[in-house]
């Protein structure tokens, strides 16, 4: 697919998405969203994709949103354009997606970052909210995702203060999931997106489904959903190729079905 401010392109199992408007620091305007969501589509339905990393080209993840886009926009036009369509669609994306970040790590840059299951981040990278001081708040999940991480109290003192969060901090609250070297951050990505891949493509991606229901279900409803996918999974060859394999004593081959 061709698109106009990002780059796709895959590296055996693992297809990746590479923002690429390095110059406005990868900000989001909503043709780049839509292209993201796309890609990230895309990826989801080719059957050779097993795992999604998420990257932007430049000195930054991204700084959020493109204001020069947005700051004559009033209530009815966003309305009408259902500015966040196109967002929602992200959470429907069945395999993992994991995001590699460094530099700014902004608004819109930092619900997309939310929106992935992993992130691996470089040293020197800072998160932050700062639409309190343009008037207005985050709208693209922001307050829920981070508020279900790191708590209601620290979601407020970050949302309403619009600080910069350095990539320690982040660490500390759950935010991302390591910190690496910047010049090896798509290199350690890629190693944990590979050992994901390896693993059965069923038992993934309905893992990622019970994590996910974790977050919003009771204790007893999260369980019985994971039951639910435990079960289906041994209806699975994948299941009977990797119990065959663990009493034979060999390496399982994978297929996702």
């Amino acid at each position: 697919m061709a698109f106009e401010f990002i780059e796709t392109s895959k590296q055996s199992t693992i297809g990746l998405i590479e923002l690429n408007r390095p110059k406005q620091y990868n900000a989001l305007n909503r043709t780049m969203v839509r292209e993201i969501v796309e890609a990230l589509e895309s990826f989801d339905r080719d059957e050779d994709i097993r795992v999604i990393v998420l990257s932007g080209r430049g000195n930054a993840f991204s700084a959020g949103a493109d204001i020069d886009e947005m700051a004559y926009d009033d209530t009815v036009k966003l309305e009408l354009l259902n500015q966040f369509a196109d967002w929602d669609r992200i959470s429907l994306i069945k395999k993992p997606i994991i995001g590699a970040v460094q530099g700014f790590v902004f608004g819109g840059g930092f619900e997309l970052a939310l929106s992935c299951d992993m992130l691996i981040a470089a040293e020197g990278t800072e998160f932050s909210f700062p639409e309190v001081t343009l008037g207005v708040m985050p709208g693209a999940g922001g307050t829920q995702r981070l508020t279900k991480l790191v708590g209601r109290t620290k979601a407020l003192e970050w949302i309403w203060t619009g600080n910069r969060i350095k990539a320690k901090e982040a660490l500390q609250y759950g935010v991302i999931n390591k910190i690496v070297q910047r010049e090896v951050l798509m290199e350690e990505t890629l190693k944990i997106a590979s050992s994901i891949s390896n693993q059965p493509p069923l038992a993934i991606r309905l893992i990622k489904e019970s994590v996910s229901k974790a977050v919003d279900y009771s204790l007893y409803e999260g369980m019985q959903y994971e039951r639910k996918n435990f079960y289906l999974l041994f209806s699975s060859e994948d299941q009977k190729e990797g119990m065959q394999a663990f009493v034979e004593k060999r390496k399982p081959q994978f297929k996702g079905r």
